[in-house]
């Protein structure tokens, strides 16, 4: 490890993990049972200087690089997914205002990201407009001095919960003709819907945002009226190595505990670590972590150095989440009946690990991406 991250991206990791396992993990289960957001352990994130981890320090962030951000956001969901998951959301918003956003957006929006004071999510999904992100059909049409927003947005993560919104909108008739508008979470006109129940990820919740003539005004466009479309685009691409970071950090916890239980647990008078076809199955697993973990840190040093890393983030995303539903399946097969028990954490994590392989772009979307990456493709 010391040969691959810097002291600073180390201590970072550490920090993160140490968090968790003290204020964090002893809670989780109970939580995720309860599905309870747990607001002031995230508001806490702000106050370690997580949640600013990717911003420059003028705006209130720490300056740090992508590896920092992937190496916290896989220990925080080591510890609890719901929380690793939350985080990546809330640093995907961060770097779509700073990298696309006005100075006045970023000074606005930025410190109170970075401090956690705020919460952030992105809004895309429509009821007939998924992976096919171009056929939402909700518009911004404009008004005097800004826009009237109108249509619904379904599974927002952490819906209900989140200060700032950005959604994407129709701006015109065109496919192309699309804007991300900043909304706030007491804006008229901006509603939620029910709290949507979940197989997994209980803890952050998910809602549909409904809206009726929606005032915003114009400062609110990220970038421009007919841009969004790519400014989402790029915004997934760092968002899949966030993914990919919880991903792995959900499937070493799931292996944590198999060793653990597998070095403990005795059948016919020994250990059944002690056994070929236990061992097997925990070899296969940590060498698939393992895989996973260098394909998310390589793109993260990628998008660092300013290289491109959409084909290289879309591996990360697919392979990581593939990795964590097979971890974390293979782990409740070695703990047995235990571990089909809702005591046992280990069935939490599998049922959470399967959200990781349809967020941030379908695993089938990915490898669409990674086609079209290899054979010159990118139309």
């Amino acid at each position: 490890m010391q040969e691959i991250f810097t002291k600073e991206q180390i201590k970072a990791k550490k920090q993160a993990r140490l968090y968790m396992e003290k204020e964090v993990s002893t809670v989780a289960d109970e939580m995720d049972e309860q599905a309870i957001f747990p607001k002031d352990l995230f508001f806490r994130l702000g106050k370690l200087g997580f949640t600013g981890i990717m911003c420059p320090k003028k705006y209130g962030g720490s300056g740090m690089d992508t590896v920092a951000y992937a190496g916290v956001a896989e220990e925080l969901s080591r510890g609890w997914l719901a929380f690793g998951g939350t985080y990546s959301i809330q640093m995907t918003v961060s770097q779509l205002i700073l990298n696309n956003g006005t100075e006045k957006q970023k000074k606005k929006y930025l410190p109170r990201l970075c401090t956690c004071e705020s919460i952030g999510a992105i809004a895309m999904t429509e009821t007939a407009a998924g992976s096919d992100v171009a056929s939402i059909s909700s518009t911004a049409m404009p008004c005097k001095h800004g826009y009237l927003l109108n249509g619904s947005k379904l599974f927002i993560t952490p819906g209900g919960e989140a200060d700032i919104y950005i959604v994407l909108f129709n701006t015109g008739s065109k496919r192309t003709d699309k804007a991300m508008f900043i909304v706030e979470k007491d804006t008229p006109g901006f509603y939620f819907g029910r709290k949507e129940r979940k197989m997994g990820y209980k803890s952050s919740p998910t809602r549909e945002l409904i809206f009726e003539n929606c005032f915003v005004p114009s400062a609110n466009i990220i970038g421009k009226t007919s841009n969004g479309l790519h400014v989402t685009l790029k915004a997934l691409e760092c968002g899949r190595i966030g993914v990919g970071a919880v991903a792995v950090g959900l499937a070493q916890a799931a292996l944590d505990q198999a060793l653990t239980h597998a070095k403990q647990r005795v059948q016919f008078g020994k250990p059944i670590a002690d056994f070929q076809g236990i061992q097997f199955m925990l070899a296969d697993m940590a060498t698939s972590i393992n895989a996973a973990r260098q394909l998310v840190y390589y793109s993260a040093r990628l998008r660092d150095a300013g290289a491109s890393y959409n084909c290289e983030a879309a591996m990360a995303k697919l392979f990581a989440s593939d990795t964590a539903m097979k971890v974390t399946t293979e782990a409740v097969q070695i703990f047995g009946g235990y571990g089909y028990m809702l005591d046992c954490p280990v069935q939490r994590y599998m049922r959470e690990a399967k959200a990781l392989q349809i967020v941030e772009g379908t695993n089938q979307i990915q490898r669409i991406v990674i086609a079209r990456n290899i054979l010159g493709n990118m139309t």
